[in-house]
């Protein structure tokens, strides 16, 4: 499954995207800032869910935003739980001004 697998950004959705075999089986939703992305929503097709997509899915957007040279704002408590357990992408975080203390 795993070259089945692609994992892209849709800035016209506002939201990266993950196909499995040319099929949309989750999605990123995202606010764009100058210098980040908010990172609001994930979620993955039921019929996909308990094979590791949703961790797939984060890290592919986060390997896309180091590239871009942006930061993260991580409101969705998925990518919250995913960075607490790989700390080498906490680098990309950064605090989100929109949001009250």
């Amino acid at each position: 499954m795993a070259d089945e697998i692609h994992i892209s950004d849709n800035p016209s959705e506002l939201r990266y995207e993950l196909q499995v075999a040319g099929k949309l089986a989750g999605i990123i939703r995202y606010r764009r800032r100058p210098d980040a992305l908010t990172l609001i929503h994930t979620g993955i097709d039921p019929s996909y869910e308990g094979q590791g997509l949703g961790t797939r899915l984060i890290a592919g957007a986060l390997a896309d935003i180091r590239r871009r040279e942006l930061h993260a704002v991580p409101i969705c408590p998925f990518v919250r739980a995913y960075l607490e357990r790989h700390p080498e992408d906490r680098d990309l975080i950064v605090a989100d001004d929109e949001t009250p203390d």
